[in-house]
C-alpha cells in the first residue's frame, strides 16, 4: 500500500474545475482529463488508486466526507480501502501537471486569434481575453470583455451617471425625472429672461425680480390681472377705484349669502307673527261666544261642563298671554252673563261636548307657542343684522385705513426706487472698473508670460506642445500660423520672433513646415544700425540629439523685411520649405510627448 501523504498547500490549490477540452489545439488523451469534471486537469491530484483529479474537484468531492472513487466503480476495479477518497489520501501528481501546461492551447472566443501552451493560457490568457463574453453586472446582458468600459460609460441602462449640474449621481433610465428635481438645474425667468438660474434660486430669483408678473393682491376679490412686480405700484394707484369697489362688493355678497343662510327672512317672520296673532283672535272670540251660548238651563249638566270649560280656557289664555311682568297680551273674557228665569231655550239647541273645548284649548296653547318661537327667531335674525351692520362699519373703517397705508406705501415705493436706481449706478460704474482692472491684469499676465519666456542673447529655443492637435487646426484653417515670444539679442538689443506654419505657407503648403524670422519693433530701435544684417540659423531639433534639421541666411539688406520697423513688425523672411511634412509624419525623434523644439541663432558678430 502506497504511503499516505499530506495535501499540497493552498498555495497550490485552484479554485476553478478543470480547463475546458475545446481550448485544446492537439489530439486529447484520457490521461489528461479529470475523472471528476471530465476537463482538463487543472493542479492535477492523483489518489491512492492512481486516478486523477484537478485539486478543486477533489476537494470538493471530500469536503463533506470519505467518498468512494466513480471512476473505480466505473471501471469495477473498487477496492477497499484504496479506492475510498479522503482528506490525506492524495498528492499532487507534478510530472502531469508539466504535461498539461506543455500542451498547446487555443482560445475558445469567437474572433480571438491568440494561440500558445495551457500555462501561458492560464496566466495571461484566461479571464483576461477581449473577446470574451461576459454579462454586464447591471442590466445583465452579454457583451464582449472589451467593449465592457463602452458599454458601461455609453450603452447600458443601468449605468450610474454624474449629475453635470450638481455632481449628484443618478441612473441614466431616471435622467428626465432628475432634471424635475435637480436643485442645480438651469432655469429661465419668465419675466427678465435670464439663463441659467439654479432651480434652488429660482424661488429667490423670481422673489426679488422686477420684471416677473405676478397676480394682483385684490385677486380675491376680482382683479384678475398679472403685472410686473415693478409695476404693481403703479397699477394699484391706477386702479385704486375698481379694487375698492370690487371689495365693497365682495362684502355685501358676503352679507348677502349670510342671510341667505337663516330659514326665513324677517319681513316673512313679521307677516307670519301677524297671521298668528289674528287666528288667536279668532279663536278667542270662537271660545268667548260657545260660552256664552251654553251657559244656559236647558241641559244642566252640559251647560255646567261648558262654563267650567269656558272659564278655564278664558282663564289659562289670560294668563298664558301675558308675560311675567307685563300686561296680558289680550283683555280677559267677561264672565258669561246670568239669564233670567223665564228665559227659554230653543229646543234645536245641541250641547258642546266637553272634548271640543278641550280640543280648542290644545290649539290656543299650540299657537301661542308658535308666536313665541317666532318672536324669538325674529330678536335673533334683528341681533345678527346689528352685528352684520357693525362688520361692514368696521370694513369700511378697513378700507379708508388701507388707502392711507397704500399711499404711504406707494410713497415709500419711490424712494426706494430712487435708491435702487443710485445703487444701480454704482454698481454699473464699479463693473467697469472691475472690467478695466480684468484688461489690466490679463495684459500684465501676458507681459509677465513673455518676460519669463524672453532670452537676450540672441539665442531662442521655441517650445511647441500639443504639436497634432495645432497642426490639425492649421489644416482647418483655424490658425494657420503661430508667433513665438519676442527674443533679443542684447538688453538694448534688436527685438525678433520666429512665425511658423504647421501645414506649410506659400510654395510648403500642405506639404512642408515652413518657419520665418521677424524683426520686430524694439524700445532701443534708435539706437542700433541698420539695416539688420546678422547672420540666422533657424533648426528643429532632434529630441534624441543626433540630426537636426538646420537652415541659415544672410539678411538681404535691400528688403524691407530687414529695415527699423514703422510698425509692430515687418514681414516675415525664412524658409517656406523648412521641414518635409512626410518626414514628421513618419517615425522620427523629432515629435515627442506631442512636443516640437524650434531653436534660433542670431550671430553677434560685429554688434
Amino acid at each position: 500500500m502506497a504511503t499516505q501523504e499530506p495535501s499540497p498547500p493552498s498555495s497550490m490549490e485552484s479554485n476553478k474545475p478543470g480547463f475546458p477540452k475545446k481550448i485544446l489545439g492537439n489530439k486529447l488523451e484520457d490521461k489528461h482529463l479529470c475523472n471528476c469534471c471530465h476537463n482538463i486537469l487543472r493542479r492535477p491530484f492523483q489518489a491512492q488508486c492512481g486516478h486523477r483529479f484537478c485539486s478543486y474537484c477533489f476537494n470538493r468531492a471530500v469536503s463533506n466526507g470519505p467518498q468512494k472513487c466513480s471512476a473505480c466503480i466505473k471501471e469495477d476495479i473498487f477496492e477497499d480501502p484504496t479506492s475510498i477518497l479522503k482528506q490525506g489520501c492524495a498528492f499532487p501528481d507534478n510530472a502531469v501537471r508539466r504535461e498539461v501546461e506543455n500542451l498547446s492551447a487555443v482560445c475558445i472566443n469567437e474572433s480571438c486569434n491568440w494561440k500558445g501552451s495551457i500555462k501561458d493560457y492560464e496566466l495571461t490568457h484566461e479571464g483576461k481575453c477581449e473577446f470574451m463574453i461576459i454579462p454586464c453586472p447591471s442590466c445583465k446582458e452579454r457583451i464582449r470583455f472589451n467593449e465592457q468600459e463602452r458599454h458601461n460609460e455609453r450603452e447600458c441602462p443601468e449605468r450610474t451617471l454624474n449629475c453635470k449640474y450638481c455632481k449628484e449621481p443618478f441612473h441614466f433610465k431616471n435622467i428626465k425625472a432628475h432634471d424635475e428635481i435637480c436643485p442645480k438645474y438651469p432655469m429661465i425667468c419668465e419675466g427678465c429672461a435670464k439663463k441659467k438660474i439654479p432651480r434652488e434660486k429660482y424661488v429667490d430669483h423670481i422673489k426679488f425680480c422686477s420684471k416677473f408678473r405676478t397676480p394682483c393682491r385684490f385677486h380675491v376679490v376680482g382683479c384678475d390681472m398679472s403685472v410686473e412686480k415693478e409695476k404693481i405700484h403703479d397699477h394699484e394707484r391706477a386702479y385704486a377705484y375698481e379694487h375698492l369697489n370690487l371689495l365693497l362688493h365682495y362684502i355685501m355678497g358676503m352679507k348677502v349669502s349670510m342671510e341667505g343662510l337663516q330659514p326665513q327672512g324677517l319681513e316673512l317672520a313679521g307677516h307670519k307673527l301677524v297671521e298668528l296673532q289674528q287666528s288667536l283672535r279668532e279663536l278667542e272670540a270662537r271660545v268667548s261666544q260657545l260660552s256664552t251660548t251654553s251657559s244656559g238651563p236647558p241641559v244642566q249638566g252640559a251647560a255646567a261642563a261648558t262654563a267650567t270649560a269656558s272659564t278655564s280656557t278664558s282663564t289659562s289664555t289670560s294668563s298664558s298671554s301675558s308675560g311675567p311682568h307685563g300686561p296680558p297680551a289680550s283683555s280677559p273674557l267677561p264672565p258669561p252673563p246670568t239669564l233670567a228665569p223665564t228665559l227659554s231655550v230653543s229646543t234645536s239647541f245641541t250641547p258642546l261636548p266637553s272634548s271640543v273645548g278641550a280640543a280648542l284649548e290644545l290649539q290656543l296653547h299650540s299657537e301661542k307657542t308658535k308666536v313665541a318661537e317666532l318672536g324669538r327667531r325674529c330678536t335673533e335674525l334683528e341681533v345678527k343684522s346689528s352685528t352684520f351692520e357693525n362688520v361692514v362699519c368696521v370694513l369700511n373703517r378697513e378700507v379708508e385705513r388701507f388707502a392711507t397705508t397704500m399711499e404711504a406705501s406707494n410713497r415709500q415705493h419711490k424712494l426706494d426706487q430712487d435708491k435702487i436706481e443710485a445703487l444701480s449706478n454704482k454698481v454699473r460704474q464699479l463693473e467697469r472698473t472691475v472690467g478695466l482692472k480684468d484688461l489690466t491684469v490679463a495684459e500684465m499676465e501676458g507681459r509677465l508670460r513673455e518676460m519669463s519666456a524672453t532670452t537676450f542673447d540672441g539665442v531662442f529655443v521655441w517650445r511647441i506642445s500639443d504639436f497634432a492637435k495645432k497642426r490639425q487646426d492649421a489644416i482647418a484653417g483655424r490658425a494657420p500660423a503661430m508667433f513665438s515670444p519676442a527674443f533679443y539679442t542684447n538688453k538694448y538689443g534688436y527685438k525678433m520672433c520666429l512665425r511658423i506654419y504647421l501645414n506649410g505657407d506659400g510654395t510648403g503648403r500642405g506639404s512642408h513646415l515652413s518657419l520665418f524670422f521677424v524683426v520686430m519693433r524694439g524700445l532701443s530701435d534708435a539706437l542700433l544700425k541698420w539695416p539688420f544684417n546678422q547672420k540666422v540659423t533657424l533648426m528643429l531639433l532632434d529630441q534624441s540629439n543626433r540630426e537636426h534639421i538646420i537652415d541659415a541666411f544672410r539678411p538681404d539688406v535691400t528688403s524691407s523685411s530687414f529695415q527699423r520697423p514703422v510698425s509692430e513688425m515687418n514681414i516675415a523672411s525664412g524658409c517656406p520649405l523648412f521641414c518635409p511634412l512626410s518626414k514628421l509624419d513618419a517615425k522620427n525623434s523629432y515629435i515627442r510627448d506631442d512636443t516640437i523644439f524650434i531653436k534660433a541663432i542670431v550671430d553677434l558678430t560685429g554688434l
